[in-house]
């Protein structure tokens, strides 16, 4: 709010002293003629006054006489000049010559100097000055608290709209965080409701829709796997008789592409119930060099593979860490696959602790991604070119399965170039 108040401020106050400058000029400019004749009138009286002060007297007397008025009409100037003097212009001598008063206006229109002609040879000169220092910063002030006053206006206009604004921002903010039921529930009197009531709109057409796809992939999922538990068993069955080997060989394959099939509706499950917004993530304290080693274990076999070296760094004092065990297990045992799937002959599995979290990574040495896809791998179901082969590719939900199991802990899960040089995947968890 502070910087649209300073910016609107700031727009109104200078183009206030832009108008102020330079409309009074073009406004005096435009109608001087009626700004003259309107000091004319109203100066005529004193022109009169003084003149007639003037002619009762002798001429060797004026000299005395405009001391005098000079003295009396302080801070106000009168003068007596001849008419030939430097300071009128040619014109304005030619008027003094005929008989004419002289009249200048200043800024605003206002008269700065009057001159009335005595004979032929002398004119009395009436000057304004200008305000003394004290009465201008009294009319500085004035501005000043004409400025004030239009800053309290705009507080006041801006003080609701800034209100349902940020109303408007912390909804899109809750919904962003997964809670899709959240609405602006802005006032009909506010002057943005039409605008939240279409972005009403939209997040109710959007909690339709994913809730939508949620059931329908929750529906799917569970309806494919009766008839894959189906279909498991009784080729299961069917092998336990005897058979030709190349039958018993096809019917085997046959079994591993339901069991790939199962795997792929357990992964949509998984992926269905992380993407929920009634996920409450659970909070426990684990040893973390005994939560990896767990972890660790379950791939026993498939580390006893020779070409296959992992490394574990734990960095300083390896102390207790609050986090979800079961949703932070499932996201590092995704990456130790891909890792696994992808990796030359070496795999890295670090942890540092901090006050401000815990860090995690999972290093190879394969030929890492692309700097352009980093960010997606973490959408489901996309796989880099190099890895359509379903024997190294997977299904593409385990990246996206492993970062949102870190955002639903407040977390988050980053690539990046590898020391080994293939790729880090970095866990970062908040204390």
């Amino acid at each position: 709010m502070l910087k649209i108040l300073i910016r609107l401020y700031l727009v109104t106050i200078v183009t206030f002293a832009l108008a102020s400058y330079l409309v009074p000029g073009v406004i005096v400019s435009l109608f001087h003629e009626r700004f003259m004749n309107y000091n004319v009138d109203m100066s005529r009286g004193m022109q009169t006054l003084l003149v007639k002060q003037f002619h009762h007297l002798p001429t060797e007397q004026w000299p005395a006489l405009a001391r005098e008025l000079d003295a009396q009409f302080e801070p106000m100037q009168v003068n007596l000049l001849p008419i030939t003097d430097s300071k009128f212009s040619a014109q304005e001598q030619h008027q003094l010559q005929q008989g004419k008063g002289v009249l200048r206006i200043g800024d605003w229109g206002w008269r700065t100097l009057v001159v009335s002609p005595l004979d032929e040879q002398l004119a009395i000169e009436w000057v304004m000055p200008p305000d003394p220092f004290d009465m201008s910063v009294l009319y500085w002030s004035i501005n000043v608290l004409i400025g004030a006053a239009l800053l309290g206006g705009l507080l006041l206009w801006l003080r609701p709209h800034w209100r349902d604004l940020e109303r408007l921002k912390l909804t899109a903010e809750r919904i962003g965080q997964g809670q899709l039921s959240e609405r602006t529930q802005i006032s009909r009197s506010s002057n943005i409701h039409g605008l939240a009531t279409v972005f009403d709109t939209m997040a109710q057409d959007v909690e339709n829709l994913l809730n939508q796809q949620r059931d329908l992939l929750n529906a799917v999922s569970h309806e494919l796997r009766t008839p894959l538990t189906r279909l498991d068993f009784g080729l299961a069955l069917v092998l336990c008789d005897d058979l030709p080997q190349d039958s018993r060989e096809r019917l085997q394959v046959l079994v591993g592409h339901i069991r790939e099939l199962d795997e792929l509706v357990l992964e949509l499950l998984s992926f269905s119930r992380l993407q929920s917004p009634s996920l409450v993530p659970e909070r426990v304290e684990v040893s973390l060099d005994e939560f990896i080693d767990s972890i660790l274990g379950s791939f026993d076999e498939e580390l006893e593979a020779p070409e296959i070296v992992l490394d574990v760094l734990l960095h300083g004092t390896q102390e207790r860490f609050a986090l979800d065990p079961r949703l932070t297990a499932r996201a590092l045992q995704n990456l130790l696959r891909n890792a696994m799937r992808y990796c030359d002959r070496r795999i890295q599995v670090g942890v540092t602790v901090t006050a401000q979290g815990c860090e995690l990574w999972v290093d190879d040495d394969g030929i890492g991604i692309p700097e352009q896809e980093r960010e997606r791998i973490f959408e489901p179901f996309y796989r880099l070119d190099r890895s359509r082969d379903r024997a190294t590719g997977g299904f593409g939900l385990g990246l996206a399965i492993s970062r949102r199991a870190l955002q639903a802990q407040g977390g988050t899960l980053s690539v990046e170039q590898s020391p080994l040089g293939g790729a880090r995947f970095k866990l970062w968890l908040p204390a």
